[in-house]
């Protein structure tokens, strides 16, 4: 059997790390800052493409490995900036501590390239997903190898795409969205937003234009029915939110409403959307296990594109996993039947999520990946057991108990997310699986190692929701914020609750839409994560992937 092009060589792994320390710093600030993160894969490559070539011949496998391990400065970022600024927010931290940061990041991390495992057969080889993001970062790999025509039209993309990222983001020239608004009589809201972003479009031309058309829908339902609804009908509902909207323009009252309520539906949405997810895929994720277990032990009869990690090996490890959780979780509620509940949910949230993760980021892209929706509903689902054993007297414990747990499961699903694309990236230019997951898992770490200084640093210079000093602008941390306030308010009761269930009611419907699709064999599809999607992300991120689905 023909032995592949060397992959994980010390030149391959000391750049990827050097690079993932970089880029996860570079996340943390972006994170806090706006809400989101930058996937890091594609611009890995790049600098792999030119920085390797300087050592020798080069080599896609080689490259691919670097751009593997280097993603995880975004996922690690993302379950790090996400979650745990929450707990400076409950005033539980004063600072991040570095071995609590990097116990809960790291370990979070590893678990999520574990039970990417099964979910590379499920996901990738069975489902067939896109990826949108691992097939554009193989097509940035395959010029290093054969230069030519595709070079040129690549290269003119990339440069016509950064023009315009650099003329609306950079010297604002342009403006970054484009944005209709009005009232109509006394609360209706008119409102429609569109994101100049060649990402987005360029995710929507990929996914194609049914899922595109899917995301949108959602979106329009938030923003074009649910929020000027709510406006008219339900304005009173909540006298906090109420108070808040006097005096604001459309644009910052539909803002005010999605964010205080309406976005929940989205994670009811996503709730209903995660169960029957791995309903679903419950065959197919068996099927994964037995045949990753056959193929530990065929060995050498199995084509290395097809060898992942041994499966014996990944469900020994997640098992053994379950004890440093436990006595993290034990040092905050000091019970041990709590303790051990905590690190069980942990641990089946973690794979239920996960593959929700994938799954998403195989139909819309890891940056269109809503982690924080996941996060919330591993906080709701957590919260609810935790109210049951810890009782309501010990809300502030419980609140500090499910941000923990939500840590290690945003870290998780992060990572398997992004893993998924690599590994879709690797399917495509023929690369190893298992020398990929060992590769992330070795970015993962990397990134947890600085995420307590970087984060430290930050929280210094700017200060998370409180200035650190006068007449600086602190960081807002929004995705972390909206943790705080989902944690506190399931222990105090005071979650838009109706909401949630009304995204679950949706949800249904949305999955009888679908199977009655499947029934007529229609060439259209419902799948109810890409509504959810839609529904939970603001409406200038849905309609450029609605635009690139309809140019495809």
């Amino acid at each position: 059997m023909q032995q592949p092009a060397p992959q994980l060589t010390f030149k391959a792994i000391t750049l990827s790390v050097i690079l993932t320390v970089i880029l996860a710093a570079a996340n943390c600030y972006v994170g806090l800052f706006a809400g989101l993160t930058v996937a890091t894969a594609i611009p890995a490559a790049v600098i792999a493409m030119a920085v390797l070539r300087l050592f020798g011949p080069p080599n896609i496998l080689e490259n691919n490995i670097v751009a593997t391990g280097a993603s995880a400065g975004s996922s690690i970022a993302s379950g790090a900036i996400f979650t745990l600024p929450a707990l400076i927010l409950l005033h539980h931290w004063q600072r991040f501590d570095y071995w609590w940061t990097l116990a809960i990041v790291g370990l979070g991390g590893v678990l999520g390239v574990l039970f990417s495992v099964p979910l590379r057969r499920t996901l990738i080889i069975d489902q067939k997903l896109l990826f949108p993001e691992g097939v554009a970062a193989a097509e940035v790999l395959k010029v290093s190898v054969n230069p030519g025509e595709s070079v040129k039209v690549l290269g003119l993309a990339a440069l016509a795409g950064g023009a315009f990222k650099f003329m609306t983001s950079g010297v604002r020239w342009m403006p970054e969205s484009f944005t209709l608004k009005g009232f109509i009589g006394e609360r209706g809201i008119a409102f429609f937003s569109y994101g100049f972003s060649p990402a987005l479009l360029a995710v929507g031309y990929i996914v194609g234009l049914n899922v595109a058309v899917l995301v949108a829908l959602g979106g329009f339902f938030s923003w074009w029915l649910a929020i000027p609804l709510y406006n008219v009908y339900f304005h009173d509902m909540d006298p906090a939110l109420a108070s808040q909207l006097v005096g604001l323009d459309p644009e910052g009252a539909a803002v005010a409403i999605w964010r205080a309520q309406v976005r929940y539906i989205g994670v009811g949405c996503m709730l209903t959307g995660a169960f029957w997810a791995l309903w679903s895929l419950r065959k197919s994720l068996w099927r994964a296990v037995r045949s990753g277990l056959a193929a530990s032990s065929r060995g050498g009869e199995v084509a290395h594109t097809e060898r992942d990690l041994p499966m014996s090996g990944v469900l020994v490890g997640i098992v053994l996993l379950v004890f440093p959780l436990f006595l993290l979780y034990h040092a905050v509620v000091g019970q041990i039947g709590v303790s051990l509940a905590m690190a069980v949910i942990m641990i089946v949230a973690g794979f239920l999520f996960s593959s929700v993760s994938g799954y998403m980021a195989g139909l819309v892209g890891s940056s269109n990946n809503p982690v924080s929706g996941i996060t919330i509903c591993t906080i709701l689902f957590a919260s609810l057991v935790l109210l049951w054993m810890l009782g309501a007297e010990q809300a502030r414990v419980g609140a500090v108990a499910v941000v923990l747990i939500g840590a290690v499961v945003c870290s998780a699903a992060s990572v398997a997310g992004d893993n998924l694309q690599d590994l879709k990236a690797g399917q495509l230019v023929g690369s190893t699986p298992w020398r990929q997951q060992v590769m992330l898992a070795i970015g993962a770490l990397a990134g947890a190692s600085v995420m307590a200084p970087v984060l430290n640093v930050l929280l210094d210079a700017y200060g998370i929701g409180e200035p650190a000093h006068p007449g600086v602008k602190p960081l807002s941390a929004p995705q972390a914020t909206l943790v705080k306030s989902v944690a506190e308010g399931m222990f105090g009761g005071q979650l838009p609750t109706k909401m949630i269930a009304l995204g679950a009611i949706i949800g249904a419907l949305i999955i009888a839409i679908d199977l009655y699709l499947k029934r007529r064999k229609s060439r259209w599809s419902a799948p109810v994560l890409a509504v959810a999607v839609g529904i939970y992300l603001p409406l200038d991120v849905s309609t450029p992937i609605l635009a690139g689905g309809i140019v495809a």
